[in-house]
Parts: structure tokens; sequence; C-alpha cells
């Protein structure tokens, strides 16, 4: 579901760099020691992690060329630390650790060679922008108690202070801008300036001394406004990553042993394959009444909650994986009141969300996504002890298994059977909201093969979609066609992510034949924790053809791996 920049965002701008020198001549003729220990591994992570700190200056980063480069030179000695630790003897669940750590490293490779945001996006230097750990700015939400400590006030403070000459060194760092990137930015920066007005009327009770700070900090974002329209016509580099550089993402990131041209074929075949099930569903339900839309904000939430209720009875009664105490939705339908209390819309004339146009009719697929999803997801993961296992993935590395499995329990949730008890045209709205992730896949893909711009993509959207009228002039696809320029292969992993999830459960069928059971699969599954399905496929069925596919231009590393 489409998440709205909320005012308690915290005018603090974290970063993410910890700058190191870069190595002498006389460290990089020394030999790294080779080593067979996993805790071996494990330090190095840390290392890894801490290397990714913030170090800020006055609550300014330093994103300045030679820094970049001093940062990039720090971490070839830590891949150059990681190639001499040898995981031939470990098992597999090790070894799979190691490929993680080893996805992180290419993933900041990446973000250095070819995705350079401090010079050539302009939103790296907006807070409001959706960011991946230590790669953009981290936001803090702002704090709901009120008055502040005096030690949170003071980070507070400054942090605001520091924002004018953040902005100021990103006028200089960014050199390279591509052309709808910078429309992305002018974009952000309007809506970022609006946030400062409100939270000023959320802080002037308790800290009028913020004010003024606040007031210098939105004079700020419109200055780097005005600047990037004065700007934005000489910008014209493309904000695609072009296919030879999405293959190597795909196969040394995201461990997906797939390319360009095999994620678009399975995209185009889900794309047909849901399109027409919408239409047997539609000729099936011609008779039957249309969904109505609820009618008011308590309706909605009261639907929302049953829904919950509804999902969690059924994965119970029907033994689809198992649920921990941990697993529960109270905690989750807390986080969504302050959402579920906002200003009702006039339904159905003007949504500003294009899923809550089949939510308000049937609520139990999109909340199946974000909560038997997502939010089990990140339970999971907070109890998730493993040293490296445990840990949340940078540079989106377990995003294929993270939206992938979520989007896939919208539809394979239904074929379970969680729908027989609601009305027949639900189906309809799991089919409706799958076609709508098809073209936001597709537009990704030919996104960053340059063959659509912003603009031409935006377009392909709304005459792709079902009901495509819906997001004409809509705030809700620019947000999401900005996030998969600025986060690649966001939308397109969470199609062929389903694709993925469902060969896992084929593979696994195949292989236990009638000894196959669901719910020991998806517990197996849930094991594995947020890692590629290729990884989970490799230990969950010894199966290790992909792992040969991904790591064939490393045959030292694959001996290893297969040791």
């Amino acid at each position: 579901m489409f998440k709205k920049v909320q005012v308690f965002l915290v005018l603090v701008f974290l970063s993410f760099f910890l700058f190191s020198c870069g190595p002498s001549q006389q460290d990089k003729e020394k030999v790294v020691p080779t080593t067979n220990k996993y805790e071996d591994l494990v330090s190095l992570y840390k290392e890894f992690r801490d290397f990714l700190k913030p170090k800020i200056k006055n609550g300014v980063p330093d994103y300045t060329a030679s820094a970049m480069e001093k940062q990039y030179r720090g971490l070839k000695d830590l891949q150059q630390r990681l190639a001499a630790i040898d995981p031939g003897g470990w098992p597999i669940s090790q070894k799979i650790d190691y490929l993680l750590v080893w996805a992180e490293m290419n993933g900041f490779d990446f973000f250095h060679r070819v995705l350079r945001p401090w010079s050539r996006d302009p939103c790296f230097y907006l807070i409001s922008q959706r960011g991946d750990g230590p790669t953009m700015y981290s936001s803090l939400r702002f704090p709901r108690r009120l008055p502040l400590s005096a030690e949170r006030l003071a980070s507070f403070k400054a942090g605001l202070q520091a924002v004018p000459a953040i902005f100021s060194q990103g006028k200089k760092n960014l050199t390279e801008v591509a052309g709808d990137l910078a429309t992305i930015a002018i974009w952000g920066a309007k809506e970022e300036a609006q946030l400062y007005d409100e939270i000023i009327d959320r802080v002037s009770d308790h800290h009028p001394e913020l004010i003024e700070d606040i007031k210098q900090a939105k004079a700020a974002v419109e200055d780097y406004t005005k600047w990037l329209e004065e700007n934005k016509d000489k910008w014209t580099a493309p904000a695609g990553v072009g296919k030879e550089n999405y293959n190597w993402l795909l196969k040394n990131v995201y461990l997906m042993p797939l390319t360009w041209e095999k994620c678009k074929d399975a995209v185009l075949h889900e794309d047909y394959r849901v399109v027409s099930f919408l239409k047997l569903e539609e000729n099936r339900n011609k008779n039957l009444p249309p969904l109505k839309y609820v009618s008011s904000a308590e309706e909605y939430r009261q639907s929302v909650y049953s829904s919950l209720d509804s999902v969690m009875k059924f994965i119970r009664e029907h033994k689809i994986f198992t649920l921990q105490d941990y697993l529960e939705v109270e905690s989750y339908k807390k986080a969504r009141e302050n959402e579920l209390a906002k200003p009702w819309p006039k339904v159905p004339n003007y949504i500003p969300d294009y899923f809550f146009n089949f939510s308000f009719r049937e609520s139990l697929p999109e909340e199946t996504h974000e909560c038997i999803g997502h939010y089990f997801d990140e339970l999971r993961l907070e109890h998730d002890k493993r040293p490296i296992r445990g840990m949340r993935r940078l540079f989106n590395v377990d995003e294929t298994r993270s939206e992938g499995f979520a989007f896939g329990l919208e539809e394979l949730l239904m074929h379970a059977g969680y729908l027989d008890h609601r009305p027949r045209r639900s189906r309809e709205i799991v089919y409706l909201q799958a076609a709508f992730r098809s073209c936001r896949a597709m537009a990704d893909l030919r996104m960053h093969s340059h063959e659509y711009d912003l603009e031409k993509a935006i377009e392909f959207c709304i005459g792709c979609a079902p009901r495509g009228d819906l997001l004409k002039g809509s705030h809700h696809l620019m947000y999401e066609m900005a996030t998969t320029l600025r986060f690649v292969g966001w939308h397109m992993r969470m199609v062929v992510g389903k694709v993925r999830f469902m060969q896992l459960m084929r593979d696994v069928a195949r292989q236990e034949g009638d000894k196959f059971i669901l719910c020991q699969f998806m517990d197996k599954l849930l094991e594995e924790g947020m890692v590629p399905f290729t990884l989970s496929r490799w230990e969950m069925t010894g199966k290790d053809d992909e792992i040969r596919q991904i790591l064939a231009d490393y045959p030292q590393l694959l001996e290893k791996m297969l040791k």
C-alpha cells in the first residue's frame, strides 16, 4: 500500500558513510591472509556494517568526489578480505551467509560505480525520499511525545541548522544529474517544503525556539527547488541504468539467475495470465451486483480489522504456516490508526492511492499483502538472532523474497480458499491489483533499458492498468515511477519474485511427491529468513544449478561453494 510522507519526519539528516583513508602502497602490496573460519566472516561483516555508518561533521556529511573515491577504495579492501575467506567446508547454511555478505558488498560497489546518487540524483539530498539503509539519508519520525528532552531537542536543533549546508554541498556535488531524477526531485522538494509548515504547527506550543530554525530549513528547501528548476533543462542524461548494468545487478546483488530479457518474459506471461483470469472472473460474475465502496472512515476501519481477523483465522484453521506467538495483528492495527482516521475521500471520485479503489471495496488481499506478508516478515526479523541471516539486508538484496512473497500471498491464498466466504467478485480485486503490478514491472524494465523515459512510463501505466483513468494526474503513479527509477528493479522483482516463490514451491513439491505438506514447506521457507529465493532453493532442495549460473563468472568462488 502506498505510504505517504508523514508529518512526523525529523528534520535531521543522517548520512550513510564512514569515510576511511585510501590504502597506502604498503597496504596494496601486503598479502591478505586466508582463513576458513565462519567467525571471521561474521567479524568482517560487522566491520563492513560499521564502515557504512555515518560520519558527520557539524551535521553535514561529506559526499564530495574525493571522499567518495576514498570510500570506494576502502570497499575494495573489504572485498579482497572477503575473497580470502574460504567457505569450502562449511554447511550450506553458512555458505548462504557468505553469499549474502558478498551480495551486499556488490550492492555497495554498484552504488558507487553506477548509481552515484550524490552526483546524479538530486533526491539524495531530500529527507522525504525513501532510503535504503546506509545508502540514502535515513529519516526519523518526529517524536509523538512533546516536549522533547534536552538531549533530543539539542540534536533536533542541530539537524535543522545543518539543512542549508547540506543543500549547499549538494549543489556542488550534483555534476552529472539525470533529467528524470531532477523532475522527481522537484516534485519531492515541493512536498518537503510543505512538511515544515506542518511541523511548525506541532512544535510551536512546546518549543517555539525551534520555529526560526524550521523556517530557515524550509527556505533552504525552497532555494534548492528553485535551483533545480533553473537548471533542469540542461540535465539530459538518462536515469535508467541500462541493460548491461541491470543484468549485473540481477546476478551479483539480487542473486537472481536471470537477465533483463528473461525478467521481461516472466512479467509478460504473468500479465497475460492475470488479465485473462480477470476477464474469466468478470464473465462468471456478470449477473452479480458490483461490490460496494465503504462509505466512511469507520466503515473502512472495520473492514480492515475484519479482514485481518479473517485471514489469521484462515491461516490457523487451514494450517498454511505456523503462527508464533509474536505474529499477531493487534500491533499492526494500532499502527494503522492514524491512517484510518484521516478525512474520508470523495469515493469514488478521487482516491489518492490507486489500490484504495479496490481495497475500499474488498480490503482482504491488500491487508494480507501488507500485514501477513511485510509486517510479519518484520516481526520475524526482529526475533531472528543469527549474526548475518538475522540482519536487515542492505541494497535491496532481499526484495525479491520480500515483495514476491507478500504479493504472492494475495493470489495464492485465494486459491487456498481465503476468499471463499467473501462475495464472489472479491476474486476480481486480486486480479485487478495484480494487473497494475505487471504494468509497473514492465515500466521498470523499459525505463532502465532506456526504452521509456519518465513521461512515457507514466503514459504506459495509464494505458496498461485496468481503470487506468484513475491514474491520470496521480500522485501515487508519480511515486511508483519515481521509486522504480531510483531503486532499480523494485517493481519488476515484485512480479518476478512471485514467480520465483511459485517455482520454489513446485521444485520442493516435485522432490517430495506425496509427502509434500504445505505448512511444512512454508515453515521451512520462512525459517530461511529474508534471503533471495535462489539461496532458499539451494538449502531446501540441495539443487545447485542456480548457484552455478550466478557464479559462472567467478570460478574460484563457485568451486568453494560447491565443495
